[in-house]
């Protein structure tokens, strides 16, 4: 399959589309062919400046909309996107390079996040406490106020809307720094968002230096809230600088999934949705099962019939029907996973699958590594990438303590048909969340996040929600 990529690459700014005018433009590649695509105007300091003010200028004009009125805008955006998906869905499989389903999937999960936020704003509850006749006092829960968005490259519809969808169901208003690699689909997204209505001054989009952006947004005292995905590293850079303005901040951060597999697990449909799930957006996903403790009644199983499966998945272009997998997003990230399999094979490992770069563009083949021991640099840094890492265990205590010994805490998982076991898992491990006998842990009426270095404050669901409300205490005589 060809497809064109027609995205109109501008910023958004106080109501209007901005790009050329003398801004310096950063090339857009696709990762398939690495070839350059477009070129995206990037923000000035004269952009932020204007986007602050902006913001300043529309928050009040937002939050004094009734939560209907918000909704009934928000459920436009739902709907404009879904109308879109295949357009902005082949947008986002040209220059990120997942398959064009999955794309597609994504696309409508942020139209539904619209949906979901546009009621639950409406739930925005306090309480009247006990007092004494002639007496009043109230618990009200307020937008906290004009708010910071920085989301990345590997699912940057969605974690973009993430942010923006519940701030304006709070009555916040959103300065959204989308991602440089990706700015045809979260365009096509905040056309959307323009088409539907919402105010110009309630929603807007900027690109360009992160660094740069990062600390003059910061810098204002126009912004109260942070939201951020991202590293670890980064994560900790955006918490320094909020610290001076004490500003709010919900940081989803970095991974490292351990994934426990016991022996009384049904094996063959384990294997199958663990390499499904461990190549799917080729491994570039926070929550990806990564590091693979397996029981060693099972472990010479597990690993043959991992690498069996592994050598069948499908790589290609991401616009092609029969692609189960893709190129990485961007070309920092095939040096990076050859020398932690290079690392890998040094230290004892056995590479029983893939292992090496494709030919041409971003390619990785999927790649699975059996016997890998502790001080493997990638059981200890994140691949972010299609690396399955795989090593046997003997007791559930010793499992428990492997998953734990890390400093991320964002998503694990367990597969074993033992009841108990299942709520000792629960209890044990040290994470956010928690995927038993299965990877669907991502839903709208969830909290999303982390604990440890994988950072704090959630995602969707009314936990979501709350991050972006602050509490206010009145007392009447």
């Amino acid at each position: 399959m060809t497809a064109t990529y027609d995205a109109d690459l501008q910023l958004f700014i106080a109501g209007a589309w901005r790009s050329g005018e003398g801004r310096e433009g950063r090339p857009v590649y696709n990762p398939a062919t690495a070839g350059t695509i477009a070129e995206l105007p990037v923000a000035t300091a004269a952009d932020l400046d204007e986007a602050l003010a902006a913001a300043d200028r529309g928050w009040p004009a937002w939050r004094a909309k009734t939560p209907d009125e918000r909704a009934a805008l928000m459920h436009k955006v739902a709907g404009l996107i879904r109308e879109r998906a295949d357009h902005i869905a082949t947008l986002l499989t040209l220059e990120q390079g997942k398959p064009i389903a999955e794309a597609r999937g994504e696309v409508l999960s942020a139209a539904g996040l619209f949906d979901y936020f546009a009621e639950q704003g409406k739930r925005i509850d306090g309480r009247v406490l006990q007092r004494p006749a002639g007496q009043r006092a109230m618990v009200l829960k307020q937008p906290v106020g004009p708010v910071a968005g920085f989301s990345p490259w590997n699912f940057p519809v969605n974690l973009m809307v993430k942010k923006i969808a519940p701030a304006l169901a709070a009555g916040c208003v959103v300065i959204a720094k989308a991602p440089e690699e990706t700015p045809g689909c979260t365009s096509a997204i905040m056309r959307c968002i323009v088409d539907a209505g919402v105010p110009g001054d309630a929603v807007q989009l900027v690109y360009g230096d992160p660094d740069m952006i990062s600390r003059h947004l910061l810098a204002s005292p126009v912004i109260r809230k942070v939201s951020f995905t991202g590293s670890t590293a980064v994560g900790k850079h955006l918490m320094k600088l909020a610290a001076d303005g004490v500003k709010r901040i919900t940081m989803e951060l970095g991974g490292h999934a351990p994934v426990l597999i016991f022996d009384d697990c049904d094996l063959e449909a384990t294997l199958d949705k663990v390499v499904w799930q461990k190549f799917r957006n080729a491994g570039q996903v926070c929550i990806s099962p990564t590091r693979f403790y397996v029981q060693q009644g099972i472990y010479d199983a597990f690993v043959k019939g991992f690498a069996e499966r592994t050598a069948k998945v499908k790589i290609g272009n991401g616009l092609d029907a029969d692609t189960q997998m893709g190129p990485l997003a961007n070309a920092r990230r095939v040096p990076a996973l050859e020398a932690m399999v290079a690392d890998a094979k040094a230290k004892g490992a056995r590479v029983i699958a893939g292992g090496e770069a494709g030919d041409g563009g971003y390619f990785f083949q999927p790649t699975a590594i059996a016997d890998v021991p502790l001080d493997a640099d990638a059981m200890n840094n994140e691949p972010f990438g299609p690396m399955a890492l795989i090593r046997p265990f003997g007791t559930e205590e010793e499992a428990l303590e492997q998953a734990n010994r890390l400093p991320y805490g964002l998503a694990a998982f367990a597969f074993t048909e033992n009841g108990r076991r299942i709520n000792r898992i629960a209890d044990g491990i040290e994470s956010g969340m928690v995927g038993i006998n299965s990877f669907v842990i991502s839903a709208l009426d969830a909290p999303f996040g982390g604990i440890k270095e994988s950072g704090f404050g959630s995602e969707s669901g009314p936990e979501g929600l709350e991050g972006y409300l602050v509490t206010k205490a009145v007392h009447i005589y």
